[in-house]
């Protein structure tokens, strides 16, 4: 026996590919080790977030309910009002909002919970950006399901192209995934794109997931991004029908190793999700939910972080502009250059030149659907990620400006 034989479909994770891909070079000693490479957060959590968390110790001395404190419930749903002015007063705590230990953890094991898969009539399909957060392949495949892949590229204005799938293929969807802002390449899908999507979910029957992790990370403080639960308001769907939305505290509050998150939206979807998570033990410790209840409470450190991340790239662009197309993002903390060559090679010849780790932008896509001819999405490119603190961040763009100079 060899136990479940989708585990066999699952790629290696890119950072399980990275570091075989870095294995063997040698970068210059004198040189310290930059990482970007992944989304990690590198800023000093918030000093009463943490404060909370050692005052509540003692509660994990009980078992938590996978429901969550009705007061972490009410803080979310206060949050969303605020942060979304188009759903205040319109989230129902007590049926509307499910905390999970991560947009992770959330991601996956929603829709573990939601594939049918018998329900389509023939193997149903799991839609997704590509490129894309790898979490969304690896639980499509462990349901039972095919994933489709939507190429955001810059013909499509690095939006998932809805309108190019056939509809016999949204006819075996279940799940539509989107991701705004995206990862890796900052979009943020409008309002009115999300209401079509939803239009489309009403006609072929299939849910949405919007994976809003980034959502607090917004280039115009005058124009925050939009959520899918805004346009469920906007398009008459007043208690969210065919929407799931997943939020962090990882990035607006960096805190990834908290593992705390939640998911909100259709009543009738969660109500389904819980009785799956009672059984999936993966009910999220009191301290932890007291915790996150301080930081969905308090904004001003969400906004000093968007701050934050502003100076970064009001820091990098210029060093990289004279030697690399780079662009600001609408939102997240990632660049998405092309590097007009093998993003594999460019990658471990940067850190064996530099001792300077990007992401291979191939590691994040796949081959297209329908047509392989297409290619890979994200090769010719890097994902480079500004999570270390300012000064880091500009050491690293001057040494990819000098490696780029010297090729």
């Amino acid at each position: 026996m060899n136990g479940n034989p989708q585990l066999d479909r699952l790629q290696s994770y890119p950072f399980e590919r990275l570091a075989a891909l870095k294995a063997g070079a040698t970068p210059p000693a004198g040189l310290a080790h930059i990482a970007m490479s992944i989304g990690e957060p590198k800023a000093p959590p918030p000093a009463f977030v943490l404060e909370v968390l050692a005052r509540n110790l003692n509660g994990l001395g009980s078992y938590p309910a996978t429901v969550g404190l009705p007061a972490l419930r009410e803080s979310i749903a206060h949050w969303l009002g605020r942060r979304f002015p188009a759903t205040a007063g319109r989230v129902d705590p007590t049926s509307m909002v499910l905390p999970v230990n991560g947009t992770r953890e959330g991601l996956f094991s929603f829709v573990q919970a939601w594939i049918d898969p018998a329900g389509a009539g023939a193997s149903p399909i799991v839609a997704m950006p590509n490129p894309f957060y790898q979490i969304y392949e690896g639980a499509a495949l462990l349901a039972g399901a095919e994933p489709f892949f939507l190429d955001t590229t810059a013909a499509t204005r690095y939006l998932p192209d809805l309108d190019s799938v056939p509809a016999e293929i949204w006819r075996r969807c279940q799940v539509l995934f989107l991701c705004t802002p995206g990862n890796p390449t900052g979009t943020v899908l409008s309002l009115d794109y999300l209401k079509h999507a939803l239009e489309l979910a009403e006609r072929y029957d299939f849910v949405i997931a919007s994976d809003e992790c980034y959502a607090e990370l917004y280039l115009d403080e005058s124009a925050p991004s939009p959520s899918l639960l805004e346009a469920a308001v906007a398009s008459g769907r007043q208690r969210f029908e065919r929407c799931i939305v997943f939020h962090s505290l990882s990035k607006r509050s960096s805190l990834p190793g908290l593992r705390s998150g939640f998911v909100a939206g259709d009543p009738r979807i969660l109500s389904r999700f819980l009785l799956y998570r009672t059984y999936h033990g993966s009910a999220m410790s009191v301290p932890t939910q007291l915790a996150s209840i301080a930081a969905w409470d308090d904004d001003p450190h969400a906004a000093a972080t968007r701050a934050l991340y502003r100076a970064k790239f009001d820091c990098v662009l210029p060093i990289l502009a004279p030697v690399l197309e780079v662009a600001r993002p609408e939102g997240g903390f990632y660049l998405w250059p092309e590097i007009g060559e093998d993003d594999e090679e460019f990658t471990r010849r940067l850190f064996a030149a530099k001792n300077l780790t990007v992401l291979p932008g191939s590691y994040l896509a796949r081959d297209g659907a329908r047509d392989n001819a297409l290619g890979n999405p994200g090769r010719g490119r890097v994902r480079i990620s500004l999570v270390s603190a300012l000064e880091e961040c500009e050491a690293a763009a001057f040494r990819l400006r000098d490696f780029l100079q010297g090729i």
